[in-house]
């Protein structure tokens, strides 16, 4: 691969599993994942869009049945994003494999505004060179326009990107849009495919 290229990495269930997210958040609510996980998904998009986290997590509680009290409104955003933007130490490890190797590295994520701040104020995430978020930019994934925003942000052409996202209809739209995309399949099979 041409030291040119420019990688990029979904956040969540990429770089960051959901299995330290999801069942964290359900216990404390006293809910089974099961229960949780409609709850926490109907009403995601809006969220990733740009949307409070007030109206989002009031949504997701009046779901489960729980009153919206502001202590715990607080309290479920705030570990929602701790949660999303702290790595395992196998992505810890592939993001210094590659910047180790002079690899120039970005993320392209549908994440909330809140989670955009935690990450950007990770450690990990000085050595990325360009952080896009949904939120801030009012686009998701699979919206065309949102691979589009992150080529100008990325200084890059369509051709110049190899992306990895856990979803098909993700990498489905990155690909027409000219990257070479890739459904994830763990670090090994990232480090495969890219050559590295």
């Amino acid at each position: 691969m041409e030291r040119s290229r420019t990688v990029v990495f979904d956040l969540g269930e990429v770089l960051v599993p959901s299995g330290g997210v999801i069942p964290r958040l359900s216990a404390a609510l006293g809910v089974t994942v099961d229960e949780f996980i409609p709850a926490y998904w109907s009403g995601r998009v809006a969220y990733d869009l740009g949307g409070s986290a007030q109206e989002y997590w009031t949504g997701v509680l009046a779901a489960l049945g729980r009153a919206p009290e502001p202590d715990l409104l607080g309290w479920l955003t705030e570990m929602d994003s701790v949660k999303w933007s702290t790595l395992p130490r196998v992505s810890v490890d592939l993001l210094a494999h590659l910047q180790g190797r002079g690899v120039r590295l970005g993320v392209l994520s549908n994440a909330p505004g809140p989670l955009a701040t935690a990450v950007r104020a990770a450690q990990w995430s000085a050595g990325i060179a360009h952080l896009v978020f949904s939120a801030e930019v009012a686009l998701v994934k699979p919206d065309p326009q949102i691979y589009a925003h992150a080529d100008s942000v990325y200084g890059t052409e369509p051709g110049d990107v190899v992306f990895f996202d856990d979803k098909p209809e993700n990498v489905e739209a990155a690909r027409a849009h000219g990257w070479d995309a890739h459904v994830w399949a763990g670090a090994e099979a990232a480090l495969a495919t890219l050559g590295r």
